[in-house]
């Protein structure tokens, strides 16, 4: 992105004459608008669209566009604070795309920029976060199983740690045919060892701590693992796309401190508040707090939080147990065993 400076120039007089010359009366002109539009981030919309978002309207010239790889612009329409991007030819799903432009207010102001999306996939499967471990060990790290409700294909699909507007760690899927009733094991604290290959092909193909020959196995390039008590894991159709599903995970209380509402960190409550406003999670009262969450102090690396071995959606902490210890079960079906200490 590129950020436009303004400069105001003002005239520059000879003390013998400012006593002759009356001065411009600048006052309205400086109250007037000199920011130019915010970009707030952009989306595949369609096999033939993209969409753009900023904080205020637009106004755009097909001309001061361009898509690498070539994707040749018919129209742009501005649509209150967004612009619809039309274009020739079909993107292709979960490819990277980059979008170069010039957009401008009413006032004049005018923002240069770059920005990326994913290629658009028509057949993304319903999923949901099945199982995870966040206080992984040496031998059993950090992991999340996705659980596959319909078929489809993973292009483009983004798993973050964090949301989309805020996060730490994420991966984004390659074409992968996929049907349901299948697992996607994702492992974020690899060793970085040639055998934790990423498999598109074959579900044996990986080697690697907690692999699994049932399931499809993707690794968190120079993943460090999960935050242990405090998080939000959030599954997304694309980067900045439609929200499939997620979990908030929290050991902290309303009281545990006065500010950020008992979470610990401004980081923290954003992305809790980010996620349930979305529609993600399910808070008790008006505000989310950290009782709304999964609690994760009893899990360890074998004792994972899960949902049921038929698993439930209710976007609350209520389609969640703990296993006991050593029945964790990536890759399979989950154990309907509850942890009791």
């Amino acid at each position: 992105m590129r950020t436009v400076f303004i400069v105001i120039a003002v005239p520059f007089f000879l003390p013998g004459l400012i006593c002759c010359i009356p001065l411009r009366d600048n006052r309205g002109f400086l109250s007037n608008d000199l920011h130019p539009p915010v970009l707030l981030g952009s989306t595949s919309s369609g096999a033939g669209s993209i969409t753009v978002f900023f904080n205020e309207t637009p106004e755009a010239e097909t001309g001061n566009f361009r898509i690498t790889p070539a994707l040749q612009i018919l129209e742009i329409v501005s649509l209150e604070t967004n612009l619809v991007i039309r274009h020739t030819g079909k993107q292709t799903a979960g490819t990277e795309y980059i979008l170069e432009g010039i957009v401008s207010d009413e006032a004049g102001n005018s923002l240069g920029f770059i920005t990326r999306f994913y290629g658009f996939n028509p057949r993304v499967p319903d999923m949901l976060i099945n199982e995870f471990t966040t206080q992984g060990s040496s031998t059993h790290p950090d992991m999340v199983e996705l659980y596959t409700l319909s078929e489809g294909n993973m292009a483009g699909v983004c798993l973050y740690q964090g949301v989309h507007t805020e996060w730490k760690e994420r991966i984004i899927f390659p074409p992968l045919e996929i049907d349901a009733g299948e697992y996607i094991l994702v492992h974020f604290k690899p060793q970085g060892i040639p055998e934790e290959i990423d498999e598109i092909e074959s579900k044996d193909r990986s080697g690697g701590l907690d692999a699994s020959p049932e399931a499809w196995d993707f690794w968190v390039d120079l993943g460090s693992g999960l935050s242990g008590n405090n998080g939000v894991l959030s599954l997304y159709a694309c980067p900045g796309g439609r929200l499939i599903d997620g979990v908030i995970y929290s050991n902290r209380t309303s009281t545990s401190d006065e500010k950020y509402r008992g979470f610990g960190t401004s980081t923290m409550l954003f992305q809790a508040e980010s996620f349930a406003e979305e529609g993600g999670w399910a808070s008790s009262g008006d505000l989310i707090t950290p009782e709304d969450c999964i609690n994760p102090d009893d899990s360890t690396a074998t004792r994972s939080m899960n949902r049921g071995s038929i698993p439930e959606d209710t976007d609350t902490k209520y389609d969640w147990h703990i296993v006991p210890t050593s029945t964790y079960s990536f890759g399979g079906i989950n154990s309907d065993e509850v942890f009791v200490p």
